[in-house]
């Protein structure tokens, strides 16, 4: 018999979307949540670290600036593999296959092998790829390795690069808000034209390789001046470039950031000296290929 409540509504418990889907399947993910975390925390027990791979001298910490919504990190950002979970068990087909065009660090690629997908992801950086690959080999078994290519995504997607992929799933650079490497091709050494006239044409080289009818997920947050503290909008950026690739935007979510009492500890000092908003969420942006 269905729960009713006072006025004959049937109760859709949260309980019973999460035994089905992980998390409910809203446009408000929580990563701060406790289910969240206790997922999260069980991912990272098995030996996902993001951050390795990457230059100290190269990351956040160099570019600290007054209106920077995570000003106060002293390492790395970290991909969250509980987002690549619910992406994945929600938007592939079983033994679905996977393309990322800025793979960064292990995170995405060991989470989906691991799920029984297949990904494929492209870095920029030898020593990424690298750490990535040992970290796939201490964690996966030999048949169930990752994919990773070392190169410019710009160079690699090329017409000898014929598989069509079920699903688009990536976190480009935030434009100029980490510096990855000193390497020429770089997207986040780059001023915001040459930017975005690159991450473009990656794009959809991308999105060429998708299947009609898959998904293109790309998770993005918005980008301040540090300067000025003017938004770059690179969340409209980020659409412009899968509509000009032929995508349609089908989803937005809103991720919740775990961080919030580091939020708070900096929000007095911050929206006093330039009245901004602390920042404590990315968008994540799923768009279909008709």
């Amino acid at each position: 018999m269905a729960n009713i409540d006072l006025f004959g509504n049937e109760i859709i418990e949260d309980v019973l979307l999460r035994d089905k889907y992980i998390e409910p399947p809203f446009t408000r993910l929580d990563a701060v949540g406790g289910n969240w975390q206790k997922r999260k925390k069980m991912w990272l027990q098995r030996g996902l670290k993001s951050e390795i791979g990457r230059k100290a001298e190269l990351c956040l910490a160099q570019g600290l600036n007054k209106y920077d919504p995570r000003q106060s990190y002293t390492g790395t950002s970290v991909f969250d593999p509980v987002l690549c979970e619910l992406m994945y068990r929600w938007f592939l087909p079983d033994n679905g296959t996977i393309l990322d065009p800025f793979a960064g660090g292990s995170v995405r690629g060991i989470v989906a092998n691991y799920l029984g997908y297949n990904y494929t992801g492209i870095e920029l950086r030898q020593e990424q790829v690298d750490s990535n690959r040992e970290q796939a080999l201490d964690i996966l078994p030999i048949n169930k390795q990752p994919q990773w290519y070392c190169g410019d995504s710009n160079n690699v997607l090329n017409d000898t690069f014929n598989v069509k992929y079920d699903l688009l799933f990536t976190c480009p650079p935030y434009m100029d808000l980490e510096v990855y490497s000193d390497l020429k091709d770089d997207l986040s050494t780059m001023d915001d034209a040459k930017f975005t006239d690159i991450y473009e044409q990656i794009i959809n080289k991308g999105c060429k390789l998708l299947k009609n009818n898959a998904f293109a997920i790309c998770v993005v947050g918005d980008v301040r001046d540090k300067k000025t503290g003017y938004y770059k909008d690179f969340i409209t950026i980020t659409k412009m470039a899968f509509y000009k690739a032929g995508l349609k935007l089908y989803n937005e979510a809103i991720l919740l950031e775990n961080g919030l009492n580091t939020a708070a500890m900096r929000a007095d000092k911050q929206f006093t000296a330039s009245k901004k908003l602390i920042k404590v969420h990315q968008n994540v942006l799923i768009f279909i290929k008709p």
